[in-house]
């Protein structure tokens, strides 16, 4: 999976994330690490990195139905780049 600029920026926070908040040593990090069997990320744990990633979106939201095919980090950052490439709005901030 070749990256854009916007993705390596994704998938360093990501990594930072892991690493510092769910000890994840930094030499099993990759993009095709699964998330539930090579990170021990349960849902909950999910949805704790996607608030983590909050600072980094803007006003934009990261919906549930947006992860629901997720299974690697690479699949993360390419959600979160997609998210990304929304263009941000009054509404969803007041939503969130």
């Amino acid at each position: 999976m070749q990256l854009t600029p916007q993705e390596e920026q994704i998938y360093a926070v990501l990594s930072r994330i892991l690493v510092e908040d769910f000890e994840v040593p930094a030499e099993k990090i990759s993009l095709d690490g699964r998330l539930y069997e090579d990170y021990d990320i349960d849902s909950i744990d999910a949805v704790d990195m996607i608030v983590q990633l909050k600072p980094h979106l803007g006003r934009r939201r990261v919906k549930s139905e947006d992860f629901r095919q997720v299974r690697t980090l690479g699949d993360v950052v390419r959600v979160v780049g997609e998210v990304l490439s929304r263009p941000e709005s009054a509404s969803e901030a007041d939503a969130g």
